[in-house]
Formats: C-alpha cells, sequence, structure tokens
C-alpha cells in the first residue's frame, strides 16, 4: 500500500494558486482511492500502484533537474487511473507547482479546451494571447511553454481523459512533448485503452513524440489478493466480488458499498442506479440534473437551475458517495456513474435538463461556444444549433482543431433549410475545405457540389468558378485526374467571362499545377505565368506562392538552378505568411527535387524539415505523403526495415487516401518483390487502379519501374513491362525524366539502343554507355548500395561475386537468385548458395514490432486477435505478417515459427 491518504482535491499543499480555483475531475476510482469522501466512511488506501508511484516520482525528480518527460496512464475505464494522479500528487514535493485539466466527453470536443484550463489555473490569458497570436498555433503553444516552464521549480502538468482530447490538444501535446526533454515539465496524461477512434488518435500523436521522452504506465485491474484485502476490512465476500467485478477499480468499490450483500449487481451502471434510487425524491432530481452535465456542473449553473434548495439536495447526492463536492463545481465521482444515470433519462426529461442547462449558461455570458453547443444540441434546440454551430466551427479551424470544425458544420447543416441560400452555400463551402483538411475527400466533393449548386442557382459567377476549382482540386486528390482536368477548365472558361480577380489567378495556378503534375513542362510555366502576374495585381501572395511551386517545380528539368529558386522563394514565403498547406507542399516538391536529382542529401534535409513542419501543424495529408517520399529515400540509402516501417504507417492509416498512399505503396512494393515477398501484389494491384483513373506520368514512372524490375527477375510479363515503358516514353517532357526506365529497358533487351541520353543524371547515362564501373561508383558515392549492385551485376566475375555479396547483405534474395543464373550462364563457377534457412532466420532483421508479431503467431493467435493484442489495425497485422514470413523465406506461419525457433528467436 501507498504510504498516506489521498488528499482533498484542492489541498494548499499542491496548488500554486487558490485553492477554491480547482476545476473539478469527475475520474475518482475510490476503489483504489478517493478525493472527497463522506466523514463517516473510512478512507481507502491505494493498492498495487507503488511501482507506478515509483516511476512518476522518478520522472518528476528528472523534470526538477531540468529534464522533462511525458508519463501516460494508461487503463480501462475505472482501473484507477485519477486515484493514482491523486495520489502521486499528494506525495508531491511542497516546491511543485501543479496545474491540472481534463477533456470533456462532449457530444463534439471543445478545441484546447484542457489549455484553457491550465491557462486559468497559471492565471495566463490565454484568450487574448489567441487573438495576439491571431489564431496560430505555434507561436501560441510556444508561449504556453514559457509561462509553464519555471527553470527554478518543476511543474507538473495533468490532461486526464486524453481519449476525448480535440485535435488541437493532441497537437498541443504533440508539440510540448518534442520540447519537453530541456525543460523542468512533467507532463501527466491520462487515457483508456479501448479501441475507440479517440485512442487510435492519442495513440497517434504519441507516437510523434521522441521515444525517449515519453513513457507510457499500465494500470492495470486490481488482482484477486487487493480486492480480497478490501473485502475483508469491509467485512464483506471477497471472492464474489472479485467474480463480478474482475479487479475493476471503480466497480469494487460500488460492490462494496452496496446495501444488498446477497444480491450484488451485475455491472457498474446496476450499482450506481441502486444507489441512487436510495435518495429523496428531490435530491434524485438534482443528480439527474448533474447528470447532463459532462466531467462537471457549475454551482452557480445548479443554484440558478433548482433554486437555493439544490443545496441540501447537493449535500444528500454528496454524503450518499454519488457526487464530489469541489467547491466551485459538482462532479460524479465518475464518468462511468454520470453515463448509468444520464442513460436513465427519458429524452423528455433529457431535453428538459439540457434546455434549463442551456438557459443558465447562456444567461451567465461566458461560457465556451462548444459547452453551449452541446446542451443546444441535446436540447433540440435547432435555432441556437444554427446560430451557435458555425460560430464554434470557425473558433475550431480557427486553432487547428479541423476535425473537431467538421463535426460542428454536420451539425450546423442538419438545421440549415430554412436558412438563406447564400448562408447555406457558405456553410457547405467552409465544411468542403475542413473535410478536405482531414483528408474526408469524398464527403468534401459532395459538399463543395451543393455549394456549387446554390451559387449557380443565385448567378454568383465568381463563387461558382470557384467552388469548380475546389472540386478539381479535390477529384485530383481522391486520384480522379479525368475529373480533375475537367472542373479545372471549367472553372477557367466560367471565371474568364467576369472581371478577373483573385479566383481566376488561383484556378490559373490550379490549372498549371495540374500540368506540372502530368509534366506539360511548357503549359506548366505559360499558366504559372498568368497566376504570378494577376495575383501580384491583386495583392495575393498566397497564390504567387502557390504558382511559384507548379513554376520552380517544371524547371527542374529544364534550368534546374532557376527552379531550385523559385521553389526556394515559394517555400519562405509559405513560412514567413504562415501559409501552411503551401509550406508543406513547398517541402514536398523541394524534397522530390533532390529525390529527381538524386541529391539525397538535399532530399532527406527536406523531408525531415518537412515531416516536422506537418507533425506540428497537424497537416496529417503531406506528412503522410512526404513519409513514403522519405521510405522510397531509405529505401535508396540500404535502409529496408526503416523504409518497410514507414511506409507501413501510412499504409496502414485507413484515413489516408489512394493519392497519398502511393509514394509508400511505391517503396513498400519495391521492397517486397527485392525481399521476394508474395504479397507485393496487392500493392501493385492498388497502385494500378489509381493509374486506371488517369495515367499520370510521375505515377506511371515508378509503377512501370516496379514491373521492370519484376520482369527481370522473372515474374512479370516482359512484354507488359516494355509497354509500360514505351508509355511512359512517349510522355516524357525530357529525356532526364525517362532516365530510370530507360536503364530498366536496356536490362531487359539488352542490345537495344538507349536513344540520347543528355539530360539524364550520371549513374543512368553511364549504364547506358556500358560504363558498369563509373555506373557502380558513382552509386556507391550516392550511397545507393542496391543500385550500386545493379550495376556490379552487370560487369564481370569479379563484380558479380561483389553484386551477390550486397544482395545477400540486404535481403534481396531473388535478386541473388537471378545473379547466380546469369553468372552460371557465363560459365562461372564456385558460386556460393547463399545462407541457409537458420542462417537466414539469425540475421532475418525483425523490427521490434515483427519480433512481437511472431511471438504471438507462434502462440496460435490470429491476426484479428493480434491486432486486439498489440491495439494496431488488423491490416497493419497483415503487413507485418508478411514481413514476418518474407524475412524468415518462409510460405507458411507454421514455417515462420519452426524457422524462428530453429534460430533462437523464439
Amino acid at each position: 500500500m501507498f504510504g498516506g491518504t489521498i488528499p482533498h482535491v484542492n489541498d494548499v499543499r499542491y496548488r500554486s494558486h487558490k485553492a477554491d480555483t480547482g476545476p473539478g475531475y469527475p475520474e475518482r476510482e475510490l476503489g483504489c482511492g478517493s478525493g472527497n469522501r463522506d466523514h463517516h466512511e473510512p478512507m481507502t488506501m491505494l493498492l498495487e500502484r507503488q511501482t507506478q508511484l515509483a516511476q512518476l516520482d522518478g520522472f518528476l525528480a528528472e523534470a526538477a533537474r531540468g529534464r522533462g518527460h511525458v508519463a501516460v496512464l494508461s487503463g480501462e475505464a475505472g482501473a484507477g487511473k485519477s486515484a493514482l494522479v491523486e495520489a502521486f500528487i499528494g506525495a508531491a514535493s511542497h516546491g511543485t507547482r501543479v496545474f491540472r485539466s481534463a477533456c470533456e466527453d462532449l457530444s463534439i470536443p471543445d478545441p484546447l479546451g484542457p489549455l484553457y484550463d491550465l491557462a486559468r489555473e497559471a492565471q495566463w490569458a490565454m484568450p487574448q494571447a489567441i487573438d495576439a497570436r491571431r489564431g496560430e498555433r505555434l507561436p501560441l503553444f510556444s508561449d504556453a511553454l514559457d509561462v509553464f516552464e519555471a527553470r527554478t521549480q518543476p511543474t507538473l502538468l495533468v490532461i486526464e481523459d486524453l481519449h476525448w482530447a480535440d485535435d488541437a490538444t493532441l497537437d498541443f501535446v504533440r508539440f510540448l512533448g518534442r520540447r519537453i526533454a530541456n525543460t523542468h515539465i512533467l507532463l501527466l496524461l491520462t487515457a483508456r485503452t479501448d479501441r475507440s477512434e479517440g485512442q487510435v488518435r492519442v495513440r497517434r500523436a504519441l507516437g510523434e513524440i521522441p521515444a525517449g521522452s515519453v513513457a507510457r504506465i499500465d494500470v492495470p485491474l486490481l488482482s484477486e489478493a487487493a480486492v480480497l484485502s478490501l473485502a475483508k476490512a469491509a467485512g464483506r465476500d471477497g471472492e464474489a466480488i472479485y467474480r463480478a467485478s474482475a479487479g475493476n477499480a471503480f466497480f469494487v468499490t460500488e460492490l462494496l458499498r452496496a446495501e444488498n450483500e446477497t444480491a450484488l449487481p451485475a455491472s457498474v451502471r446496476d450499482a450506481v442506479v441502486a444507489r441512487a434510487e436510495r435518495l429523496s425524491a428531490g435530491a434524485r432530481a438534482m443528480l439527474e440534473c448533474v447528470s447532463v452535465f459532462p466531467r462537471r456542473a457549475d454551482a452557480w449553473a445548479l443554484t440558478g437551475l433548482c433554486g437555493m434548495a439544490s443545496a441540501a439536495q447537493l449535500a444528500e447526492c454528496v454524503s450518499n458517495g454519488l457526487l464530489d463536492d469541489l467547491g466551485e463545481f459538482y462532479a460524479f465521482r465518475h464518468e462511468i456513474a454520470r453515463r448509468a444515470i444520464e442513460t436513465m433519462l427519458t429524452p423528455s426529461h433529457r431535453r428538459a435538463f439540457n434546455q434549463r442547462a442551456l438557459a443558465a449558461l447562456l444567461e451567465r455570458g461566458d461560457i465556451a461556444t462548444a459547452r453551449l453547443v452541446h446542451h443546444a444540441v441535446e436540447a433540440h434546440n435547432l435555432e441556437t444549433v444554427r446560430e451557435l454551430a458555425p460560430v464554434a466551427a470557425r473558433e475550431a479551424s480557427r486553432v487547428g482543431a479541423h476535425r473537431d470544425a467538421v463535426g460542428y458544420y454536420e451539425v450546423a447543416l442538419l438545421q440549415a433549410d430554412t436558412l438563406p441560400a447564400q448562408e447555406r452555400a457558405e456553410l457547405y463551402e467552409q465544411y468542403a475545405f475542413e473535410c478536405h483538411l482531414i483528408g474526408r475527400i469524398d464527403e468534401a466533393i459532395k459538399a463543395q457540389q451543393q455549394a456549387r449548386a446554390l451559387q449557380q442557382a443565385l448567378g454568383n459567377v465568381l463563387r461558382e468558378g470557384d467552388s469548380l476549382r475546389c472540386l478539381s482540386r479535390f477529384a485530383y486528390l481522391l486520384g480522379d485526374r479525368r475529373d480533375a482536368d475537367l472542373f479545372g477548365a471549367q472553372a477557367v472558361a466560367l471565371l474568364e467571362t467576369v472581371p478577373a480577380g483573385p479566383e481566376l489567378a488561383m484556378a490559373y495556378s490550379n490549372l498549371s499545377q495540374l500540368a506540372m503534375l502530368a509534366e506539360r513542362l511548357d503549359e506548366t510555366l505559360s499558366l504559372g505565368a498568368k497566376a504570378i502576374k494577376l495575383a501580384e495585381e491583386v495583392d495575393r501572395p498566397d497564390i504567387v506562392c502557390h504558382a511559384l511551386n507548379n513554376v520552380g517545380s517544371a524547371e527542374q528539368w529544364l534550368r534546374l538552378d532557376n527552379g531550385r529558386l523559385h521553389l526556394s522563394r515559394s517555400l519562405e514565403i509559405a513560412l514567413r505568411e504562415n501559409f501552411q498547406e503551401h509550406a508543406a507542399r513547398a517541402f514536398t516538391n523541394c524534397a522530390c527535387c533532390g529525390m529527381n536529382q538524386l541529391d539525397y542529401r538535399e532530399a532527406q534535409s527536406f523531408l525531415d524539415r518537412g515531416i516536422d513542419y506537418c507533425v506540428e501543424n497537424d497537416l496529417a495529408t503531406w506528412r503522410d505523403y512526404m513519409h513514403g517520399v522519405r521510405a522510397q529515400l531509405r529505401l535508396r540509402q540500404g535502409c529496408w526495415d526503416e523504409a518497410a516501417s514507414e511506409a507501413l504507417d501510412v499504409i496502414g492509416n485507413d484515413q489516408a487516401t489512394a493519392l497519398v498512399r502511393y509514394p509508400a505503396l511505391v517503396a513498400l512494393a519495391k521492397l517486397r518483390i527485392r525481399r521476394g515477398d508474395p504479397s507485393a501484389e496487392p500493392l501493385l494491384a492498388e497502385m494500378k487502379r489509381l493509374l486506371e483513373k488517369g495515367a499520370e506520368l510521375q505515377r506511371l514512372l515508378p509503377f512501370a519501374a516496379v514491373i521492370a524490375e519484376q520482369a527481370w527477375l522473372g515474374e512479370a510479363d516482359k512484354d507488359e513491362a516494355l509497354r509500360l515503358i514505351g508509355l511512359a516514353e512517349s510522355m516524357s517532357p525530357t529525356r532526364a525524366v525517362f532516365a530510370e526506365l530507360a536503364a530498366w529497358r536496356q536490362m531487359l533487351v539488352p542490345d537495344i539502343e538507349p536513344g540520347d541520353t543528355a539530360g539524364m543524371a550520371v549513374p543512368y547515362r553511364m549504364l547506358l554507355a556500358q560504363d558498369w564501373p563509373g555506373a557502380a561508383s558513382a552509386w556507391a558515392e550516392l550511397d545507393a548500395p542496391y543500385e550500386r549492385a545493379l550495376a556490379l551485376a552487370q560487369g564481370d566475375e569479379a563484380a558479380q561475386r561483389a553484386a551477390l555479396d550486397i544482395f545477400e547483405k540486404l535481403g534481396a534474395r531473388p535478386v541473388a537468385s537471378r545473379v547466380r543464373d546469369i553468372m552460371r550462364r557465363n560459365g562461372v563457377i564456385h558460386i556460393a548458395r547463399g545462407p541457409r534457412r537458420t542462417t537466414r532466420a539469425n540475421g532475418a532483421g525483425l523490427t521490434q514490432r515483427q519480433m512481437e508479431v511472431l511471438q504471438l503467431i507462434e502462440r496460435g493467435l490470429s491476426n484479428k486477435r493480434i491486432a486486439e493484442h498489440l491495439a494496431i489495425s488488423p491490416k497493419t497485422v497483415d503487413h507485418h505478417v508478411s514481413a514476418v514470413l518474407g524475412k524468415l523465406d518462409a510460405i507458411s506461419r507454421g514455417e515462420a515459427t519452426a524457422a524462428a525457433r530453429d534460430s533462437g528467436l523464439i
């Protein structure tokens, strides 16, 4: 047991300001400890949490020395997370500043709600800070870091129930986590371990914090011994209580309090309801009223709702252990209990209580819009929803909580039928834009089509034309090149019928971008120049930035220095003006320029910076795209396991569109083909489906290269590979674009004439000139081992033996086998056979996650069970299982297990 009882939530020992300003925290797992208790009831000591408390003590001590950390307490609802937080805070040193907050189970989360709570406790005027920073998150978060960092003493920041967090709050956690190592801050988080969407987003956010800065601390259920100990002290049947509760701390406490010792409640809900039924009618009504307030109910609001008589009724609820009195607030002792009472309300009572709550909050006048919308929705107050939901959406968007903005716009649109057509059109436009930011492109297209129809009916040509331009962009992001071209051309044609303005400038830049993506270089430059000229006339730097990006990306194939200059200028404008999406696109295209020119150092720099930028600004689409490009770079660098891991992270994200997934598909398909993994076929099928919507050259080039490599290995049709290469050649605007495919064509048909090699990168030009030693040397200087080995494979016996060694070290077994065949046909003898199965298993290079999957395979778990055990998606498990089989050269799960046993892996 932990030495000592748990202090009152407002104990001045750990408050850095007035004790009566504490916000109150609903999750009080009484079986492991408690907050306020009736003075007649003895305080329960904290059980089985010594290890977790010791870890937290260690992190706080480290923070005091300037080495901050993020600690995450995770466990199922009712496991004892908040009780553990209470105990830790109660034992914290007197010199520790403590600021607390929690996320609320609102219908749509309150953007940055926990940060507002922390700011109030720290006496920081956050609303004024948001205005001063114009809603820009990074400067705002930097201000918050300055407020919370006290170099003379440690600071403990607590955010509970992170599974209910909005995107902006998760961004703050991510931001702080990436900088916390050199601070005096311990950020303590609690989160449930269910497989909800919220928990998935929490895992993703924590995964983007450096591993050395974050620790996940499990809060397990109580053991049978602990339950028996508690039951013995209360004179109850411990075995029966353990059977009923399975060690859930909150349920254990409810069962210990149950009046009927012979008939235990079957669930937590039943236990809470049974206790509520012991209340007087007035107290029961008060309890029901409190239940419609997520997290906590303001004391002033309850007085306004129920009058002065509410004090006695609230006291009765507190004395019966159903509510906690937190001074200015009242809260259920656990969210489970609140939900149990709320779900018992009839629909009419629920609406009535929420309407009264809404009226009280509106009268107060300083309540977060998100809370008002929540009660308005629950009360079915359509007029208030129509008025406030769009306001809440704009507030959410302003601080980067785009997912929550989408939720508010959806609520608003459900009640928008009676609004004027122009207002409805604007709501659809705003909703479409927010949907596209979070990758829900199908919904974005539907909403934008609604907006276009309304603007067309209103005769608003400018807005209709801009809607067409947006539809073009959304169609492209969905992978539909035909519709992208069609809508883009229609937008320009319509907008050219009215006086030129920013809408036409952006429409020109959109067509310039589409031309650039299709490698139609002259068209890109012509349309880009039009866009830049008009954008400068109407003073729109964002459009100038967009068009410069297009022009620079095209010019890399014509005038490289000019291309780099224009891309650099585009990135500079985007960063200076905080054009976040333009900046992400500029980072991406600068990196791709480096990849195309084989300047891997430059590409690495832009990718690392760009991914960090996207993580900080919650630009998931561009982040995932760049992760795919970086996976291709890691493949080139010979870091195959890292390439696979990075590509899998993107492919395992069900929210990523086909277009965003494509670079990752390219990387993983190449890797699996080179390792002889049959699971490359589904990846190739997905790539092919995207091409069928429009054979864009930048997608066709890597697909043709993959099929050519397969054909060279004897695993694909050679004629089909040559057909794809010919199609790409006919579409290539310069020979430089075609360089890699020209090299593959020569490997498939050695006697073919290479054609003009002017402008091609040096290693390809050398290969096509039969200078394999020069090409191998050039690839070695670029630190590209696989490409170097391919060049060596075209050389003499010594070169081929060197190539074989490289392929074996990389794990490219089918490629090594192909080189052995070539060597045998050339009369070479005494060719190394390659490692035996056990040797391969020992050097398989399984990642930590793949080892976990392998161990679960050995235990006989299905992919679905493995996904549940590791809290990852079944699709991701499928990819990991394929990687394990490929690395162990196994064709079945049983063979993989046998190889792993033979080599001592398991």
